[in-house]
């Protein structure tokens, strides 16, 4: 009765020792911030997406209806005018250019205050048939949780380094 009595003594203190090394639980709103920000990072994945397939309705579908877009000196405000940007004027989406985007991973930056946050990329778009990157350029957004989705509320696209990339 004594050997039952130490054994089941060591068992309980062995699994007592296991239960404190368990790692720490994060909390809900770690869990939730870790969300934020991977779908904040998910708006530069659907750009490229878009802009590889020149699918200008999933472009569309990451900006605010009432969001601006700057680029060349030209400020696009609204649904309409950024969707007829890259329908007719953005090189990416024209027919005669092959090209994929992509963007350095290491080059993009995404922060998070509350239902705001910011992201900044840059995309390089590379010729399919020769594999040279034709274009160079860099995205500073802001983003807004909008009725439980993230969307670029304001964006500016410039040569890299002008955003100070």
């Amino acid at each position: 009765m004594l050997r039952l009595s130490i054994a089941l003594s060591v068992i309980v203190a062995a699994l007592a020792g296991c239960a404190t090394t368990a790692a720490p639980t994060p909390s809900a709103s770690d869990v939730q911030r870790q969300a934020d920000l991977y779908s904040i990072g998910q708006i530069e994945v659907k750009w490229h997406e878009a802009a590889t397939h020149k699918d200008v309705d999933e472009m569309m579908s990451l900006w605010a209806k009432d969001a601006t877009f700057t680029t060349a000196s030209k400020t696009y405000t609204g649904a309409d005018e950024i969707r007829q940007f890259f329908a007719t004027q953005a090189a990416p989406f024209k027919k005669e250019n092959n090209w994929v985007s992509d963007t350095p991973a290491y080059k993009s930056r995404v922060t998070l205050d509350g239902d705001k946050g910011t992201l900044y990329f840059e995309c390089d778009y590379i010729d399919v048939a020769t594999g040279l990157v034709k274009v160079i350029v860099s995205a500073d957004q802001a983003v807004a949780r909008i009725n439980g989705t993230w969307l670029i509320t304001a964006a500016i696209s410039a040569t890299p380094g002008a955003l100070g990339g």
